[in-house]
């Protein structure tokens, strides 16, 4: 497995792995796939020194994904970021969201994070398995703020101090 950071030529499988995740109604609150242009934007905003987007390999194949963004958009919360990953169904059980959030949590402080923030679904166990496993803590509980297919769905805030 390698960890690298993403380059433009890798946003189509990006993009690829992000809708894998939209019918499944777990990882993500859009409820339709994103175009690929439509994420051209928020690549470019993307940056090895400040909101980093890593994608992990598998034998030369982009299997996941990892990106850290601003919270919020406010300057006084310029050390805390939110976490985002995203593994393909192929390579999901197979260690690689661990992977990739150990990268983030070590790389922080290089980046003057402070504190990651994961906003996950409450009834999207395995991410929520995962990040208490990397010592995220509740930090909110944001109840019926979702509606997927027509079922309210919590939120939880998970957060960690670094």
């Amino acid at each position: 497995m390698i960890i690298r950071h993403a380059t433009e030529a890798d946003l189509p499988k990006v993009v690829a792995i992000y809708n894998a995740a939209v019918p499944g109604r777990m990882a993500t609150a859009d409820l339709e796939p994103v175009s690929l242009e439509s994420r051209r934007t928020w690549f470019s905003a993307r940056s090895p020194s400040k909101n980093p987007l890593w994608v992990i390999e598998v034998e030369g194949v982009v299997a996941g994904w990892l990106s850290l963004q601003s919270f919020y958009g406010r300057p006084a919360y310029h050390a805390t970021a939110e976490v985002s990953i995203y593994i393909a169904p192929k390579y999901h059980r197979h260690g690689l969201g661990k992977q990739l959030l150990s990268q983030a949590i070590n790389q922080s402080p290089n980046l003057g994070i402070k504190n990651l923030l994961g906003f996950i679904f409450a009834h999207n166990h395995p991410s929520l398995q995962l990040f208490n496993k990397f010592g995220f803590q509740n930090w909110g509980y944001l109840p019926k703020v979702a509606e997927l297919d027509g079922v309210e769905r919590d939120l939880v805030i998970m957060g960690r101090h670094i």
